[in-house]
């Protein structure tokens, strides 16, 4: 639900460039999180020695995968750069079982599929070029970025999840280097939010760029990846109805069949959970 907010709140963001965006909006989140740890009385350096494969893991899948996917919309259209990094939630359904030595059952992979298949809908029709092959690279990098940041975390299930709060601050940092390095190449340049764009920035930093961070971190290592994988496809949906109730996109029969094939995959992926609940 807080991803599902992104597209509203980047777009009243203004125009801003994209590094200004992550280096503003992780910079809120990073702040935030040290308030957080300022009133629990556990604002402590030591909050950052985290051990080196945390540190590679953290800053590498959330500053990696926003690098190559604004990197992606530059080199390729929006719609397909969006619909190939759309892949991740369908990686991570596929990859779930090399860390939680699970079996994968066909309904998660047919659920993850439904779902792709509902946000291809949404995107809408798309006419691969192959001159746009490097932004279609990008965008299938940043997707197996972000399943593997997701998959991988498993893994370090010992470090806490506060430890995000130090890997969106290294985000922002390197955001706002990478900010400065292309203003430097004439690529960006800095533009001053009005009221209502810092408004928007504080909520993203607060909502989808910060608190989200947090609890899908704990959801990867702690719940079920295959079925969190699946369910991810609602994130576009949500945002899709948001755009709809804000005025800004509209309601046609196509967004009820994207609508159909998502929920009904979400369904399809959650039968185990479905079940056991109305067992209890």
């Amino acid at each position: 639900m807080l991803w599902s907010s992104l597209a509203a709140f980047t777009a009243a963001a203004g125009p801003v460039p994209p590094f200004q965006l992550t280096a503003l909006s992780f910079g809120i989140a990073f702040l935030a999180t040290l308030g957080v740890w300022a009133v629990q009385g556990r604002l402590q350096v030591q909050r950052f020695a985290l051990p080196g494969p945390a540190w590679l893991l953290g800053v590498g899948g959330l500053f990696g995968y926003h690098a190559l996917y604004f990197a992606a919309l530059k080199l390729a259209p929006p719609a397909e750069a969006s619909l190939i990094c759309y892949l991740w939630p369908l990686l991570i359904v596929l990859g779930s079982t090399l860390v939680t030595r699970t079996r994968l059952h066909g309904w998660h992979v047919a659920g993850a599929l439904m779902g792709l298949g509902g946000t291809a809908l949404l995107i809408g029709p798309s006419g691969f070029s192959g001159a746009h092959a490097a932004g279609y690279g990008a965008a299938l990098l940043a997707a197996f970025t972000w399943a593997g940041y997701s998959i991988l975390s498993r893994r370090l299930a010992h470090v806490p999840s506060d430890a995000v709060g130090a890997f969106v601050g290294a985000t922002a940092l390197l955001a706002g280097l990478a900010h400065l390095a292309l203003a430097q190449l004439g690529l960006e340049a800095w533009t001053s939010p009005g009221p209502a764009g810092w408004a928007a920035i504080m909520a993203l930093g607060l909502g989808p760029v910060g608190l989200a961070f947090f609890v899908w971190d704990h959801g990867v290592k702690h719940g079920d990846v295959a079925l969190l994988g699946a369910l991810s496809y609602g994130a576009p949906l949500l945002s899709t109805l948001i755009l709809v109730t804000l005025g800004t996109a509209p309601a046609t029969p196509t967004l009820a069949a994207a609508c159909l094939l998502i929920v009904g995959g979400a369904a399809l992926a959650s039968r185990d959970m479905l079940r056991a609940g109305l067992r209890r």
